[in-house]
């Protein structure tokens, strides 16, 4: 299996993966596998930024509308899921693409979660209290102060991952990087990283458009729909929650766009500071897919 390439596309959102993992797979005749913890919810199309039609048309994409909002997925999940389906295609491909902007999704393909320690009962009800009666920032005061390294990539407005850190915390007594990857699972194949970037200033403009088009295709109504299921952890996202905020009068419409922009550079922001931990990505612009393929027939 050593023979078999698995490339995976990494980078911020907005900057070009899904084009430029499309002609890669072009290129290789092979089939992609997404890693994005959004595009597997079939309900959120809008907010999400899949594929379109015509691009799913032009290569056999996986893990993209396969699951429902209402249920429970995580990285743990998707190790499992995801591994076994390549697994299987490596029968038929001697490359396969893994791309997406999802960090942990990343990390559990290709090294592996350490078991979770059991959390001790009672521990998810007594933080759920706590941050009902103490608010957001009060779970953003205590993540950072129990794992400074977790809080610094986190999404800070998700309260489902800052609680899930205090579990972890509180039942191993270690920060979540501690508890993750303590030992790199061996892989039977061999793993090409490559990821994408762009000068900030272009990235911050191409994430605005997006927005903005995102806004015409209908964004608000799609969120509109979804309020009733707000609290669902699929919806802990940016482009859904600052609507949310919106429909519940907190603010304008004006300022709502601006958040969910704002939001948007942030997050692209927090996956780049991820990415960029990992010595082995090799960094290219969007545009470089000849240098990206010379790169690759090489290893």
């Amino acid at each position: 299996m050593h023979s078999k390439k698995l490339i995976v596309i990494v980078g911020p959102t907005a900057v070009g993966k899904t084009a430029v993992s499309i002609q890669l797979a072009t290129h290789f005749k092979t089939e992609i596998i997404s890693a994005d913890s959004r595009q597997i919810y079939k309900e959120l199309e809008i907010g999400t930024a899949k594929p379109s039609v015509d691009e799913l048309a032009k290569v056999k994409h996986h893990f993209i509308n396969t699951h429902s909002i209402e249920q429970d997925y995580d990285a743990g999940a998707y190790e499992r899921d995801a591994l076994a389906l390549i697994n299987d295609l490596f029968k038929k491909h001697d490359t396969l693409i893994l791309c997406g902007g999802s960090g942990l999704y990343i990390k559990a393909v290709l090294e592996g979660f350490d078991e979770m320690p059991e959390i001790p009962e009672g521990t998810r009800e007594g933080i759920i209290k706590e941050y009902q009666k103490k608010g957001l920032e009060w779970l953003q005061e205590k993540v950072k102060e129990v794992d400074p390294n977790y809080f610094e990539v986190v999404d800070k407005k998700n309260p489902h991952r800052l609680m899930r850190a205090l579990e972890l915390h509180a039942a191993g007594n270690k920060p979540q990087h501690q508890l993750r990857n303590q030992k790199k699972a061996i892989r039977s194949f061999c793993v090409i990283k490559i990821g994408l970037e762009l000068d900030r200033e272009e990235l911050y403009q191409r994430i605005d458009s997006r927005m903005d088009a995102m806004i015409t295709a209908g964004l608000f109504e799609e969120a509109e729909q979804f309020y009733p299921k707000r609290n669902l952890n699929a919806l802990q996202t940016v482009g859904y929650r600052e609507i949310f905020d919106f429909i519940d009068n907190q603010y304008d419409k004006q300022e709502a766009i601006r958040l969910l922009k704002r939001n948007s550079r942030r997050y692209a922001k927090r996956q780049l500071t991820w990415f960029k931990r990992d010595p082995e990505i090799n960094w290219f612009t969007p545009n470089q897919i000849e240098e990206m393929i010379e790169i690759i027939g090489n290893e």
